[in-house]
């Protein structure tokens, strides 16, 4: 030990003259920094050579180390043993610990700190195993920190923290370690040897002569710790090798780490020589093309370029743009010319001036006003829907009045899935002999897609309004926004802001799209919008259009659209020769009224061609020849009945009322259900109710109560009994005024024990004092009622007039009773006790729509 001691002095006298005229300038330069007196830091330097034997020799045995040693916590660096190493420490503790250290036998025991950002340590916060170092110079300087020498003496394990203030101190054990030589040390020696040469090598910030240093090292204890110290490892890993004894696996650990470490160097050298030569290649270019500039400059060689800019002119010039935009074309057709060829700016702008020549600034298709041909083609294409046929023949016709002056409408039509909303716009731009072309609106959340991107931006395109029409070519297209009612806005922007100028009759004329940044004239193009329902769409776009409700089909509708449209469409889809399939009239109504329960046709498409492919099988399989669909046989193509042909009630029921609702789908029937129990006087709801249709709910409840006197309900019944009403298909939500009087009249039934007639649907909203509310959508519940088998629609006073609006089928079958009150209602929907009824007579087809004055029948006895 004594030895090794003065081995270590002497080292440390050799470097201590260079260290100390470099301790001193940092000093000098920090006290500057920090704007400090300059003077001479204070330095403590190691005592002579004679007091360092004296404290470390002992006759006959080594030096002994005290049982405890002031420690010092590192921050982010491991020291070994048998190597030197300079230390900057700062914290209060530690220069504690090192003053302690001086001041007795200068021994310090150094541990590395597991979170080099932590700096109020608990004893917990340290590694378990560090080094006994011998304190060398230690220099303070004037910003409070010291800087020190120490040469590592031995391993040591921590066995308890003896004190943490003023500074830590601990109690350790030296840890022993294995210095015997065998081949396999020597081999692994070799191996950590030439993985350290290679590391110098490529490792750009260490000196080679450390290389030579560690080939004269014979010792693989020395050997590792000095290669360890040197090399450019993670705390973590040196930490590793620090406590890791057996040294034959020292030396495979520190095999694998420097292995890692030259692998990421040789990446990290190869792609900076990849991104020098770049630069270099950068910079050649752009010298190259500067001298090929002034060469072109002199001889006049931009032909190419002075060509293409020249052919754009005359593109521009048979464009047939407005003034303004072919002056800027123009303008960006002479820049074109101006910039170098491989400029990244020339693609962008050739392409630009690409969509600006290529937009049909001035064609369009002249209109067929011809009304009679655009009658034929409406009426061959869809049946129905008059309305709408109506609106186009007017526009033709006002057309040929006014001329181009008139502008194109902006249609909106609205009305449940599968009643060709859609088809229907195709048509009209087959009537009108124009382009047709479609644009999806449904989950667009980007504005962009309206507007389009800036051309600054890489990639940029104009919006999908600018792109199907140059699609179309033409500057007048039929233009159909589908499914407008399911547009969103997110953090992109909102789309219906954007086309609150598109679909303005006012303001299309000079649309501005992003990326042309020239005005294009939409005033043309007859757009036309469809959306399932009008709610989600907000209010100033939606006064921007023109409303056509396109409603439900009734099963005569159905009827005449599978014969005349469905039925020869699947037969051609699925390669059915002529006559070999056909369906009757029956058929078809089999099909539509108990397999498919739908306001449009979509469904009853597929049932057929689901028919038609189960013959086609049985064709080619020589089971069938040719095959004749009537009701009777078509469960043997689509299975049992899916719908019963009645869905009213099959008995009349107290309690239990039959109401009507408009979904998205078309009408529905809505069962209310209501029961007394004995309890408390609660009033539950169930069926998933929203805010209005449960006040809607109560406000029935309370206009029942008031009327106990008249219906024979005593006051106190109410408070010793329990009403819950619930609406089925408790998984739907629903809500609305519109079920008031359905309610009413369920919960009159179930405290008065009067049944409910079965074939009874209604509709309205009711008040406190029993009034009844007109609603909207009667013509949709109409068609539910009447798809349901019901021969009785109860309807407000004020939707009287609404009934022109009723196909005349639905008004041959059902009785339509207008009511002002609840008490109206009541006499109709209640059976009498005697079981007399209200027979009602349905209103004939030669005679008007009578006046609103209450129930329409006469009472006879049963």
């Amino acid at each position: 030990m004594r030895n090794h001691i003065r081995g270590s002095l002497d080292s440390y006298i050799r470097m201590s003259s260079e260290r100390e005229k470099m301790n001193r300038k940092v000093g000098r330069v920090l006290a500057k920094k920090q704007g400090l007196t300059l003077s001479p830091p204070e330095s403590v330097d190691a005592p002579p050579l004679e007091t360092v034997n004296a404290m470390a020799a002992e006759e006959g045995g080594p030096m002994k180390l005290p049982e405890k040693l002031p420690l010092v916590a590192l921050k982010g660096t491991v020291v070994f043993p048998r190597v030197v190493t300079p230390i900057m420490v700062g914290r209060e503790r530690s220069v504690a610990a090192l003053d302690a250290a001086v001041a007795s036998h200068r021994m310090v025991l150094l541990v590395t700190q597991k979170e080099a950002e932590k700096d109020d340590l608990e004893p917990e916060d340290l590694y378990p195993v560090g080094t006994v170092a011998f304190v060398g110079q230690m220099l303070k300087l004037p910003n409070g920190t010291v800087q020190i020498l120490v040469h590592g003496q031995s391993r040591a394990r921590i066995k308890q923290i003896a004190q943490t203030d003023p500074y830590f101190e601990a109690s350790f054990e030296t840890v022993q370690e294995d210095v015997a030589r065998s081949v396999e040390a020597d081999a692994l020696m070799r191996m950590v040897l030439s993985d350290f040469q290679k590391f110098v090598e490529i490792g750009q910030k260490m000196p080679p002569e450390i290389a030579a240093v560690a080939e004269n090292v014979r010792e693989p204890n020395k050997l590792v710790d000095l290669i360890a110290s040197y090399s450019e490892l993670a705390v973590e890993d040196r930490q590793t090798l620090l406590e890791t004894i057996p040294v034959a696996e020292r030396m495979r650990l520190l095999h694998g780490f420097l292995s890692r470490e030259n692998e990421v160097l040789e990446l990290k050298n190869k792609i900076q020589s990849e991104l020098q030569k770049g630069m270099e290649k950068t910079q050649r270019e752009y010298i190259l093309r500067e001298q090929m500039k002034a060469i072109q400059r002199e001889l006049g060689d931009n032909e190419p370029q002075v060509m293409e800019a020249n052919d754009l002119r005359d593109k521009i010039a048979a464009a047939g743009m407005p003034e303004g935009v072919e002056k800027k074309a123009l303008k960006e057709a002479s820049r074109l010319e101006q910039i170098p060829p491989m400029s990244p700016e020339v693609g962008m702008l050739r392409t630009y001036l690409d969509w600006l020549v290529s937009m049909p600034w001035a064609t369009e298709t002249p209109d067929n006003l011809n009304l009679k041909e655009a009658e034929e083609v409406l009426e061959e294409e869809h049946y129905g829907l008059s309305k709408v046929k109506q609106r186009i023949l007017e526009y033709l016709a006002v057309r040929q009045l006014a001329g181009k002056d008139l502008k194109s409408p902006i249609l909106c039509f609205v009305g449940p899935p599968g009643v060709g909303k859609t088809s229907l716009g195709r048509s009209i731009a087959r009537a009108l002999g124009r382009k047709y072309v479609r644009m999806s609106l449904g989950g667009v959340r980007d504005e962009a897609e309206i507007r389009g991107h800036r051309r600054t931006y890489i990639g940029a395109l104009p919006g999908r309004i600018i792109q199907n029409i140059k699609q179309a070519g033409t500057k007048n297209p039929v233009f159909i926004l589908d499914e407008i009612d399911k547009v969103g806005a997110d953090f992109r922007g909102d789309p219906t802001s954007a086309l609150l100028e598109v679909l303005d009759p006012e303001q299309n004329k000079e649309f501005q799209d992003h990326y042309l940044e020239a005005p294009f004239d939409l005033s043309d193009v007859m757009f036309i919008t469809t959306a399932n329902l009008l709610d989600t769409i907000p209010s100033p776009l939606r006064d921007r259009m023109e409303i056509i409700n396109v409603s439900s089909y009734t099963q005569e509708e159905k009827l005449h659209i599978a014969t005349g449209f469905l039925v020869p469409k699947q037969l051609k889809a699925n390669g059915i020769p002529e006559g070999k399939l056909t369906f009757t009239e029956e058929g078809i109504r089999r099909v539509a009224q108990e397999y498919t329960r739908e306001a449009g046709v979509r469904n009853l498409e597929r049932e057929i061609g689901s028919i038609c492919r189960k013959v086609a099988r049985g064709m080619v399989e020589g089971k069938l020849d040719a095959i004749t669909i009537t009701a009777e046989n078509v469960p043997e193509y689509l299975g049992p009945a899916r719908f019963l042909s009645d869905m009213a009630k099959e008995d009349d029921e107290v309690g239990v009322a039959t109401g009507v609702a408009v979904t998205e789908s078309g009408g529905e029937l809505i069962p209310v259900e209501v029961t007394i129990m004995d309890g408390r006087g609660d009033f539950l709801l169930t069926g998933q109710l929203g805010q209005v249709m449960q006040e809607s709910a109560r406000a029935a409840l309370s206009y029942a109560r008031s009327r106990s006197d008249a219906l024979g309900v005593l006051p106190e019944f109410f408070d010793n009994h329990m009403v819950h009403l619930h609406v089925p298909a408790g998984a739907i939500p629903k809500d609305g005024p519109s079920a008031g009087i359905t309610m009413g009249t369920a919960l009159v039934s179930a405290l008065t024990a009067r049944p409910i007639r079965k074939e009874v649907a209604m509709t309205g909203e009711v008040t406190l004092r029993g009034r009844v509310l007109p609603i909207g959508g009667l013509k949709e519940k109409a068609l539910a009622a009447f798809r349901a088998g019901c021969t009785t629609f109860i309807l407000p006073d004020s939707n009287a007039k609404d009934l022109v609006d009723v196909p005349q089928e639905v008004r041959d079958h059902m009785s339509f009773i207008p009511v002002k009150n609840m008490d109206d209602v009541l006499r109709v929907a209640l059976l009498e006790p005697k079981e007399n009824r209200l027979v009602i007579d349905p209103i004939p087809a030669d005679q008007p729509i009578p006046a609103a004055t209450g129930p329409v029948g006469r009472w006879v006895a049963h």
